[in-house]
This record gives C-alpha cells, sequence and structure tokens, in this order.
C-alpha cells in the first residue's frame, strides 16, 4: 500500500509538474484542487484506463502498419497484372499469320485459307449464337456441326508454338477449356493429320 501511494504521488508530482507547463496559473489552481480531491482508487483508476487506452492505441497503429503494407502488396500485384495486360495486348498486336502457300507475312486481319493454321477454341456451344459476328474479325470465328453445336475460336496462327502461347495466356485470363485446334486448307482436321509436319 506505501509503495501504491508512493508512486501516486510521484506520478501526481509529475503531472502535475507537466501541467504547471502547459497550464495557465488559474487552470493550474483548478487541477491542483481536483487532484488534491482524488481518492487514491480514483487516481488508480484514472493511471489504469490511460495505460489501457496506450494500449489500443499502440494495436491500432499496428493494425494501420499491417493494413498499408497489404495494400501496398495488393497495389504492386495490380501493377504485375496491369503489366501481363500489356503484354498479351503487344503480342496479340504484333501476332502475324504467315500465309503457307505462299511463304510470305501478312497482319492477322488477312485470312488464310491455304496451308495449315492453328486456332484456339474458346468454347463449344448448342444455345449461344455468336455466327453473326464471325465477320467482324478474321481473329473471330467458329463453325456450326450439322448437330447444331457452334464453335467458337480466336486467332489464326501458322506456328503451332505461337497458338500455345495465345492458349495458355487465355487460360491464365479464365477460359480454362481454350485448346488448339487445326485447319489445313480451310478445313478442320485431327491434330494427328499435321503434327509431324510443324512440331
Amino acid at each position: 500500500m506505501k509503495k501504491l501511494l508512493f508512486l501516486s504521488a510521484l506520478l501526481t508530482f509529475f503531472a502535475a509538474g507537466a501541467l504547471h507547463a502547459q497550464l495557465s496559473k488559474q487552470e493550474a489552481k483548478e487541477w491542483k484542487k481536483t487532484k488534491k480531491s482524488m481518492s487514491t482508487e480514483d487516481f488508480k483508476t484514472m493511471v489504469d484506463q490511460n495505460t489501457e487506452l496506450q494500449q489500443q492505441v499502440n494495436q491500432l497503429t499496428a493494425d494501420l502498419s499491417t493494413s498499408e503494407a497489404e495494400l501496398q502488396q495488393r497495389k504492386e500485384d495490380v501493377a504485375v497484372l496491369q503489366g501481363k495486360i500489356q503484354n498479351l495486348e503487344q503480342d496479340i498486336a504484333e501476332a502475324q499469320v504467315i500465309d503457307v502457300s505462299s511463304g510470305t507475312a501478312s497482319t492477322a486481319n488477312t485470312k488464310v485459307s491455304k496451308g495449315v493454321l492453328f486456332k484456339v477454341q474458346i468454347g463449344a456451344f448448342r444455345n449461344k449464337d455468336l455466327s453473326k459476328y464471325f465477320g467482324a474479325s478474321d481473329n473471330f470465328g467458329g463453325e456450326v456441326d450439322s448437330d447444331g453445336t457452334q464453335r467458337y475460336t480466336l486467332g489464326n496462327f501458322a506456328d503451332y508454338w505461337q497458338a500455345d502461347k495465345f492458349k495458355k495466356y487465355l487460360r491464365e485470363m479464365g477460359v480454362k477449356d481454350a485448346w488448339i485446334v487445326p485447319y489445313k486448307d480451310g478445313r478442320r482436321v485431327p491434330m494427328k493429320d499435321v503434327l509431324e509436319g510443324v512440331i
């Protein structure tokens, strides 16, 4: 008990000194009266509350620091994803289709019907009809089977490995069922019919 009284007196002394340095004479007088009227239990409760509040401040500061670190990590993740998107857009823009019959390079917008081409199939549906968009771009196409199933493809690649790279990008973007389909002279053929000459 004596230790507690000594500690409270010591804290009161330091608190009073700090208050006197910051308060006017009138305010210091009023606080001195308040301090004298305070019981030891009240003073202990005040010190305990102060300690508890300081711990809460420290915890909130730590939480804020953690949240800022997480935010920074997410910003870096977004930057990486934006870089991947830019690379994909650049790869698509730079992709060229080689006309196998003439051996000359042409832009991706040129339809090539001779030789072997690879496209990436992105889906096959019975209830989705996107055929009206087939003519909008040479890189988007498809065909309708006799049973009404519509198969949709993206890209025209003379090089199997370019088609494979594009397929992998599509899978990274969420098109999990993307796969390569070969065309020979404008007709879809089994992969085994063209693999020997291209891989």
